[in-house]
């Protein structure tokens, strides 16, 4: 018997819980950032992996849709102070939108991040007191009365950002002298043309000789899954505590495509006790699709991901089978599909899970 415990140094893990309503009638134009699930999406502004999954006979009504949902990103060695130069500044930050992440690991090393026009720089206290920047103390877990880390930002979008003003002219004194170690950057453009002229070297960003990364879907059919059985009306009953965890981790094995979630699984139960959770429902063998998106992904992708398998997945399987209108509240749920994100840094994460009832629910994880 191996002696496995938790040491008390070990952070805790926080998952909050949440069962809400989607509207029945969301503009992909105008989405609400103040609902679920889109208020967790977009809290976590960098995502490294995504996984998609969903039945079956779902998959096959949103393949081609799927298909289409790529992007691109790059890599690229900068320093910080190339950020702030005028042709850098004006193309991306001031008329364009893009989001940027430097190396660098949360509460230890110096970091750097760039997300709709606000610059936010983690410094240890050193590096902090050289640069003579105002900042704001951060917790990091060391002694409370001695702060060892502070966070800088700054709003590049608004007009006194330039060149010649005060409070801009201390952040590229402090770049110049300070913050002056070349960096690898991941880098993404919201501009959609941007990927053609960024291929073709016709950008600012192309005289930093960026590495191009493709974001496109992964495939895995998983057969004979083991699925619980979810009627609509029980769903309150995963407000349990236990409940709620054991789904979550249900979810969790799918998309790592774990034989414990099979129906032909025969492990020895020395080695694995788990079972997957019936919910006092019973189970029912099923396949189901898994798709997996890596790479440095904004939380507008998945937004548009989301709303994208809804329509063509949930919605269109409603129509051929003449059931959007029928009340679902004693039928079990058949259609539904589980989206989740994975945070850089291992911090953040969270899942959500949609039926075609519009009922949601979702799990964010911070650690």
């Amino acid at each position: 018997m191996l002696d496995i415990h938790r040491t008390d140094s070990a952070p805790d893990t926080k998952v909050y819980f949440t069962h809400s309503i989607l509207p029945s009638y969301i503009d992909p134009q105008n989405v609400s950032t103040k609902k679920q699930p889109f208020t967790t999406t977009n809290k976590q502004h960098f995502s490294h992996t995504v996984d998609l999954i969903l039945p079956a006979e779902i998959y096959e009504l949103v393949q081609q849709k799927i298909d289409t949902i790529t992007s691109q990103y790059a890599r690229v060695h900068m320093k910080l102070g190339e950020i702030l130069e005028s042709d850098f500044l004006d193309s991306y930050i001031k008329q364009g939108n893009i989001m940027m992440l430097s190396e660098g690991r949360p509460l230890v090393d110096n970091r750097f991040e760039l997300y709709d026009g606000i610059l936010r720089m983690e410094l240890d206290r050193p590096t902090y007191e050289r640069c003579g920047l105002q900042g704001t103390p951060m917790e990091d877990g060391g002694k409370k009365h001695k702060k060892q880390r502070w966070v800088v930002t700054y709003d590049l979008k608004l007009p006194s950002m330039k060149h010649g003003k005060g409070a801009f002219s201390r952040l590229v004194w402090a770049c110049k002298n300070v913050l002056d170690r070349s960096l690898t950057w991941l880098f993404y453009n919201f501009n959609p043309s941007s990927a053609e002229s960024l291929a073709e070297g016709k950008e600012v960003l192309s005289k930093h000789a960026p590495w191009i990364h493709k974001i496109e879907p992964v495939v895995t059919i998983l057969e004979g899954v083991l699925v619980p059985k979810l009627v609509v009306a029980d769903l309150t009953e995963l407000y349990d505590q236990d409940e709620s965890i054991s789904l979550l981790e249900y979810l969790h094995l799918l998309s790592l495509d774990s034989p414990r979630v099979r129906a032909n699984d025969n492990i020895n139960p020395h080695l694995s006790r788990y079972e997957v959770p019936d919910f006092r429902s019973g189970v029912a063998i099923r396949s189901l699709a898994c798709v997996r998106w890596r790479g440095f992904m904004p939380p507008a992708f998945i937004r548009d991901l989301f709303l994208a398998v809804k329509k063509d997945g949930l919605r269109a399987r409603n129509r051929v089978e003449g059931t959007e209108d029928v009340d679902m509240d004693g039928r079990e749920e058949e259609a539904w599909f589980a989206l989740s994100a994975q945070g850089f840094g291992g911090k953040n994460a969270w899942t959500v899970m949609q039926f075609e009832s519009r009922d949601t629910l979702t799990w964010e994880s911070e650690s």
